[in-house]
């Protein structure tokens, strides 16, 4: 451990130029420019800690269960956005594995369907698996809002449990230019570039920015997931292995040509969004059984028009619009036909006393011989009018409208174009909402109902013999769902900075067209029985923003939440009851399934402390039990499993971060910022009926940081190392997640050129 501290500041010292700075000659002007450094030095500090806190306490005061994460730090340092969210309150992002593995967010024990993941207000789903948050660096970012519960009018959509929605940089009244790039353990690279620019004359405005990552996630695995089976096809567990058929590759840019701040629009951009990636896929559901050769490739070409504008047609009269159209690609090839071990090599077995190379039972790693492509348009729009009536008192109707239409081929079948699978989703979603600020503007109300129309279609072929000639036959489901929801939303300002937030919904949401046409890549399988979903949620906070005294900060947060979910749509766990040993836990294909009803009460706080602007500690902790409250189970008989938390979801997790910043370190001018963040995951079980051998442990890990910010403020560079004890991490399914890792980068910003 003492090496690791001793090769940290190491490299720190490495990073900065030897250079050296002249001396003064006069004690009076020396005395001046001290002065002024530190007015400068403090004011930056000051920049640091309380940028966008306006924007942030509206937000946050406004009567939604919200949280606003920033991102500024964060930029500079070796953090992806996921890591963000899963530092925040309340939210666990369920990643397998490494960078660029599948991702679930979970927000106090709401995901799937009921969960709304918004870039700009847009699903992101929109942009296909190549743009996500995995892929998109935090320096493309301005916020994130983390919705628990009731979401606003303009993010109106099929959702009940909460939202995450990315606002990436729109200020464009300074001319900017950056770039970082960094290097990392398991041969990560990962590098990100951004540009601004705004003719003042004309109002015409350009925003690019894109990111390239690789990694071959070749993290080492040692826990009770990772798996050997010798010749005699005896289970050897806790087997130490390094991942293989892991690589991560992903390109994307964004580019955004318009105008801002003009007679006719506040903002209007035609935007093109293009994306590429490449993931090896190393395993199913569950990392017992290695795969070798299973790989996925995907790409994406969408644009966008963007357009909002205040007083449109009216005074008071906001007009707000966002159009999507998305074509997305996805390749999937499994076509090996020997089975491996987590060693990365071939399996043998005992046949007639003599050893031979296992084959696979069905020619594929997961299952049959695999060549598939998906092919999937989405047109999504969004629009929105909000009327001020009076002072006060605001009222706003907003349309979504979204159509996905998925074709699927088995490239491996000559008769594949006429077997191809057509899939339709359509949805069209009204909305409005009457907002009122009263006694004084003390007492915030928000009213909101929506209506939901939606359409599934799915068409599938197949080739059928009858009397010897062979024909092909048409299988076409359809499911057409109406529903209404509503809800509310208070915040109540006690005394200043004192607020008192509640809100309740009931709503309905339709499933998902992974959930429903599943995902092969992700080793989903189709589930067109899937009924749409019903909750009843109630949220109950308290928030005290930041008060000042002396040199001393302090807010708190704390909001409890009881939620009833009727038909809640989750991925199936294996039962217990219904297997005859561990082994058969170890599934590599799940579809996700109707629960009957369960019920979730628990609570998530947060203290933030701040001290001189320079120390910036924060603690968070989320806890609940989200409990199967269904009367019976799949075949109609009692629920043995009556009470039981939820399998395979956690429902207890920590966070503590620290931040000190230094001034003056080695150069005058420039700033030294360190961090620290502990997490801590309680344990849980992945089968249903809580066996112990399905139990993920107790999870702790610690990470620490530095960057150096440079006198001439243009360079940063920082350096992490994250799980520095190496600690056993897992996710879904006891996937263990990668151990220890330092990572380093470095970060360039040009400001006000042309």
């Amino acid at each position: 451990m003492r090496n690791l501290y001793s090769f940290l500041i190491l490299l720190i010292l490495m990073a900065l130029p030897l250079f050296s700075q002249e001396k003064q000659t006069k004690e009076k002007t020396a005395a001046t420019e001290k002065t002024k450094e530190e007015k400068s030095e403090a004011e930056t500090l000051e920049n640091i800690t309380v940028q966008g806190t306006s924007k942030k306490k509206k937000i946050e005061t406004s009567g939604f269960a919200v949280s606003i994460i920033e991102t500024k730090e964060a930029s500079l340092r070796n953090l992806t956005t996921n890591e963000l969210l899963d530092r925040s309150v309340g939210v666990r992002v369920r990643q397998n594995g490494g960078i660029g593995s599948n991702v679930v967010y979970n927000l106090n024990g709401m995901s799937g369907s009921t969960i709304g993941v918004f870039l700009n207000g847009i699903e992101v789903s929109t942009y296909g698996q190549s743009f996500n948050l995995n892929n998109i660096p935090p320096a493309m970012i301005e916020r994130i809002e983390v919705y628990k519960g009731v979401l606003p009018s303009h993010l109106t959509g099929d959702y009940v449990g909460g939202a995450i929605n990315v606002i990436l940089k729109k200020d464009v009244s300074q001319n900017t230019a950056n770039v970082s790039a960094s290097y990392g353990s398991f041969n990560t690279f990962q590098s990100d570039f951004g540009v601004m620019y705004r003719d003042k004359k004309t109002g015409f405005s350009f925003r690019g920015s894109g990111s390239y990552i690789y990694t071959d996630n070749s993290y080492e695995t040692w826990g009770h997931s990772s798996t050997y089976v010798n010749e005699f096809q005896q289970i050897i567990r806790n087997y130490k292995a390094k991942r293989f058929n892991n690589t991560y590759k992903n390109i994307n840019g964004r580019f955004e040509v318009g105008f801002t701040n003009t007679k006719w629009a506040d903002q209007f951009f035609i935007v093109y969004n293009g994306s590429s990636n490449y993931t090896e896929i190393p395993h199913g559901i569950t990392m017992s059984v290695p795969y070798v050769g299973r790989f996925n490739e995907a790409g994406a070409n969408v644009f966008e028009l963007n357009y909002n504008k205040r007083n449109f047609l009216a005074k008071n009269l906001t007009f707000n619009v966002n159009a999507v159209r998305s074509e997305r690609n996805s390749y999937l090839q499994d076509t090996v036909d020997y089975a491996y071990n987590w060693d990365g090599k071939i399996r043998h077995i005992y046949e007639n006393g003599v050893l031979v190379k296992l084959k696979t039972k069905e020619g594929g790693q997961q299952g049959k011989k695999v060549i598939t492509d998906t092919d999937t348009k989405i047109t999504n729009a969004r629009a929105n009018l909000g009327y001020l009536i009076t002072d006060g008192h605001r009222v706003s109707l907003n349309h979504k409208f979204e159509a996905t239409n998925r074709k699927e081929e088995d490239l491996l079948n000559p008769a594949s174009k006429d077997l191809a699978t057509d899939s339709n989703i359509y949805k069209n979603i009204t909305s409005m909402s009457y907002e009122a600020e009263t006694f004084n503007k003390r007492l915030k109300t928000n009213i909101s109902g929506k209506y939901t129309n939606n359409r599934v279609n799915d068409l599938r072929k197949k080739i059928v013999t009858i009397e010897g000639v062979n024909s092909i036959v048409e299988e076409n489901v359809t499911t057409i769902d109406r529903n209404f929801g509503f809800g509310g939303t208070v915040s109540y300002n006690l005394i200043p900075s004192m607020f008192i937030t509640g809100s309740t919904e009931n709503s309905y949401i339709m499933p998902s067209d992974m959930q429903l046409f599943g995902a092969p890549e992700q080793n989903i399988l189709p589930n067109l029985q899937l009924q749409a979903e019903k909750y009843i949620n109630y949220n109950l906070g308290f928030r005290w923003n930041p008060s000042d005294f002396g040199k001393h900060k302090i807010a708190f947060y704390v909001n409890a939440f009881w939620r009833n979910a009727y038909n809640k749509i989750t991925p199936q766990t294996v039962v217990a009851a219904d297997i005859e040993n561990e082994s058969d836990a170890d599934i590599q294909v799940t579809k996700f399934v109707n629960l009957q009803k369960t019920q979730a009460k628990g609570f998530e706080a947060e203290v933030i402390y701040i001290y001189n602007n320079r120390l910036n500690t924060s603690f968070n902790i989320s806890k609940f039990n989200n409990l199967d409250k269904s009367d019976s189970d799949e075949n109609g008989a009692p629920n043995r499993y009556y009470g039981h938390q939820v399998s395979n979801e956690p429902f207890f997790t920590m966070n503590m971060n620290m931040q000190y910043n230094f001034l003056n370190v080695f150069q005058k001018e420039s700033l030294l910022s360190t961090y620290y963040n502990a997490g801590y995951v309680g344990e849980y079980f992945t089968v249903r009926g809580e066996p112990a051998y399905s139990i993920t442990p107790t999870q702790i890990t610690h990470d620490l940081g530095a960057s150096y910010r440079f006198p001439s403020k243009k360079l940063v560079a920082s350096l992490d190392v994250k799980n520095i004890f190496n600690a056993e991490v897992y996710d879904n399914f006891q996937i263990q997640k990668p151990g220890r890792g330092i990572y380093f980068k470095l970060n360039y910003t040009l400001s006000k050129f042309l």
